[in-house]
């Protein structure tokens, strides 16, 4: 006699199968907490809007209020506000360079006074554009014009750090980015800093090949700079969990593929909310140094080559994020933590 089947049984391993998976989700808990300021060396990095050092051409096409920048007390409370969180180096936006390949000008004169306060900082202006629209580096004549006023302008103030590149996209194994590197660090003074604003390691939850460098071009690119910034953010993922995982994996990469090079880590601190690749309630400075923290607190004492993180962006941080950062990342010489 055969016996009858039973139809709950399939979905009772349907269920218990998903229940199973929901709670493996509910206990996995990646990333740190830590507020004892282990992973602050003082020496961390921050993107500044373009009025800080821009000239009078851009306030006038972009309507914008020169005092907010260009009085004397506003730089000397932003500088103290960045040392007082532990900032060194300030990367002010100079971008988009003309089709051409000129650097945006700058202000000469205000370039000059926001250096006069920020001595103590490494100032690296923010330089680049949009690949193909601003920037066409497969191009001779625009790499010579790029690489020509960026020498301009660092001897023109020679206080300045170096520069910071920023190109976007840029798919990984572009050979004449890597040119333009090479003849950038061949032609800028000696002791600049030729710092880029990198593109971290592909991953399956963001399968998109023009924001993300695999490894043997991530170090091709680390060899021929000073200073990797790797941009840790836009990765379109809904899931605060999953970034954080994320952050920490990151974290572990870049540092191992940048060999000497140093390395601060891009963390978000912006709104965009809609865009479709940036969710402010999971790319944020919270997740962001709970996976940072993970994958630093993962190895048995800090790369030599790891510097600290980097925000983006100064324009966006307020009171709340500051406090928050301070709370959770920073190292406080004077006094105990508040």
């Amino acid at each position: 006699m055969r016996q009858k089947k039973r139809p709950w049984r399939p979905l009772f391993l349907l269920i218990a199968i998903l229940g199973m998976m929901g709670l493996s989700y509910l206990l996995w808990s990646p990333g740190k907490t830590f507020q004892d300021g282990r992973h602050d060396l003082r020496s961390n990095g921050i993107w500044l809007q373009h009025g800080w050092l821009g000239d009078d051409q851009w306030f006038q096409r972009n309507r914008k209020d020169k005092a907010l920048f260009r009085d004397e007390g506003k730089i000397k409370a932003l500088a103290a506000l960045l040392a007082n969180h532990g900032m060194k180096y300030v990367f002010p936006h100079a971008c988009p360079c003309d089709p051409s390949g000129r650097i945006s000008p700058v202000d000469p004169v205000q370039t000059e006074r926001f250096l006069d306060h920020f001595e103590g900082f490494r100032v690296l202006p923010w330089v680049g554009g949009v690949l193909g629209v601003h920037c066409s580096p497969q191009s001779p004549k625009w790499r010579d014009n790029f690489v020509s006023s960026v020498v301009d302008l660092l001897r023109l103030h020679p206080r300045l750090a170096g520069v910071h590149l920023n190109i976007e996209p840029l798919p990984s194994g572009n050979r004449d980015f890597l040119l333009l590197l090479d003849e950038l660090r061949h032609t800028m003074p000696s002791g600049k800093i030729l710092s880029v604003a990198a593109y971290p390691p592909p991953t399956r939850w963001h399968p998109f090949p023009d924001v993300h460098w695999d490894e043997a071009y991530f170090r091709q690119v680390a060899q021929r700079t000073e200073q990797v910034v790797p941009m840790m953010y836009d990765t379109a993922i809904r899931v605060p969990k999953v970034y954080r995982y994320l952050m920490s994996s990151w974290t572990s990469e870049v540092l191992d593929w940048s060999g000497d090079t140093q390395v601060l880590l891009g963390i978000p601190v912006y709104d965009d909310a809609g865009v479709g690749y940036h969710f402010p309630a999971v790319e944020n400075l919270q997740n962001a140094l709970s996976g940072i923290h993970e994958g630093l607190n993962a190895r048995k004492s800090l790369p030599k080559n790891y510097a600290g993180v980097a925000i983006y962006c100064e324009w966006e941080m307020d009171r709340q994020e500051w406090d928050y950062f301070r709370r959770e990342f920073e190292r406080v010489p004077d006094g105990p933590r508040r």
